[in-house]
């Protein structure tokens, strides 16, 4: 007999229960694909007719599964996969890993060819990211899109999963969710099987899994800094340093970030006295000019950063705690300050990273201790805003955990209260690192 559902023609005999099941299944690839079918164990093979349902919205929307699991935020990642839908130019895309494993597949997965292959009983789908076809129970089928990789997993159509093991996929416009549903088909009773030898027990083969990136990493590097403050002109000598690590709690949005910067410089050599001696002239923080030596100056920042993320890949804003430091008896400066960070991927290749912190109030209190000074004895709060930033690329070379980085840093002292003039440190650095 022929039985008209919603628009669709299905050809053949129909059970109460599988009329149920492919009123959905029709409903659902309808609306999501107007040329897909389900193919699933339970069901004859059916015609499709294309029906209107809207175009879903692109962005990232909450998954129902089976009427009880709901997995709303993509970036939230539950067992170690993203299990949540993507809606990407009007095709709805699931992750392979969790939507298949949840069906009784078993799924593997092949770094060098970028494919992943899930069997059961029956019934095995390949895909490979970037490749516009899916390879069905050895049938080879082309998509109207290719899999992609999505927060570190792979995603593939709709159609690959309800062509492949006949899940029931529907997009409710309404409520802007998916809803995947699945019945496993009900297997036939077999004739009972004819007594056999046992067989050796075999080593079962390890199952491929994708690379996990990394949860910390330490990196250090040697920079060229040119220096503006009280005692140099934009003078550089021997070597500055950088040195910065980072860990990513598992499972949460949550990291933390060390960063470390000294510099070091020669003073300006501008006054030289009538025995050949050479001297700095330099503003002082009461506002006089004084004179010093010429000698190697070395200034450096710590801050520790708490960090929170807030886009993928790695994209966090964060709060900081800032100090500095001198070997020329100036105050120590403290301060707290905000900021947006990206940390390095460390995937195989190049990636970016970058950070700006910015504290407003970085003080210390100077007691003035030259005798010369009509100020000798009295303690001034020296005040600056400061601003740290830094930009680089990041070369990883697969499973060697060591990469090379280098980029430009620096930071920007601007005066606030009782502090000479305005202070500059930044260059170029080029280093290694190690991820963990």
């Amino acid at each position: 007999m022929q039985i008209s559902l919603r628009g669709a023609n299905v050809i053949g005999p129909v059970s109460a229960p599988r009329l149920v099941a492919a009123s959905i299944s029709i409903m659902l690839i309808c609306g999501l694909s107007g040329n897909a079918r389900a193919a699933g164990p339970a069901l004859a093979p059916v015609t499709v007719a294309a029906a209107d349902f809207g175009s879903p919205p692109s962005g990232e929307v909450p998954i129902i599964f089976n009427d009880h699991h709901i997995y709303a935020k993509p970036d939230e990642l539950k067992q170690s996969r993203v299990l949540a839908a993507l809606v990407k130019d009007g095709t709805i895309f699931v992750p392979l890993r969790s939507m298949f494993e949840q069906m009784g597949a078993t799924v593997s997965w092949d770094e060098a060819s970028k494919s992943a292959t899930a069997q059961k009983p029956g019934a095995s789908v390949q895909v490979t990211v970037g490749k516009n076809e899916v390879v069905l129970n050895g049938e080879t089928r082309p998509l109207d899109v290719p899999p992609e990789m999505y927060h570190g997993v792979i995603v593939v159509p709709v159609r690959v999963m309800s062509e492949a093991l006949g899940a029931y996929v529907e997009w409710l416009p309404d409520r802007h969710i998916c809803v995947v549903r699945y019945i496993p088909p009900t297997p036939v009773p077999a004739a009972p099987p004819t007594a056999a030898p046992t067989a050796a027990p075999t080593a079962p083969t390890p199952t491929p899994t994708p690379t996990a990136g990394y949860n910390g990493f330490i990196q250090a590097a040697v920079a060229d800094s040119k220096i503006y403050n009280e005692f140099s002109a934009g003078q550089r000598c021997c070597s500055s340093y950088v040195a910065s690590g980072g860990y990513a709690f598992k499972d949460s949005p949550i990291a933390i970030k060390v960063d470390y910067r000294q510099d070091t410089y020669v003073t300006s050599d501008n006054v030289t006295n009538s025995a050949g001696s050479h001297f700095t002239r330099f503003t002082t923080i009461d506002g006089g000019t004084a004179f010093t030596p010429v000698f190697k100056a070395q200034q450096s920042t710590f801050d520790g950063r708490l960090e929170y993320q807030v886009m993928a890949p790695r994209i966090y804003v964060g709060v900081g705690y800032l100090q500095t430091a001198d070997n020329y008896g100036y105050p120590h400066l403290d301060a707290f300050g905000v900021g947006v960070e990206k940390l390095p991927g460390l995937q195989p290749g190049l990636d970016f990273f970058g950070s700006t912190f910015y504290y407003p109030t970085a003080s210390g209190d100077y007691t003035v201790t030259a005798a010369t000074s009509p100020n000798v004895g009295r303690t001034f709060k020296q005040q600056y805003r400061i601003m740290k930033y830094d930009l680089g690329l990041s070369l990883d070379f697969g499973d060697f955990p060591v990469y090379l980085y280098g980029g430009f840093s620096g930071d920007r002292y601007t005066t606030k209260q009782n502090a000479p003039i305005n202070q500059t440190h930044s260059g170029p650095y080029i280093g290694l690192g190690v991820r963990f």
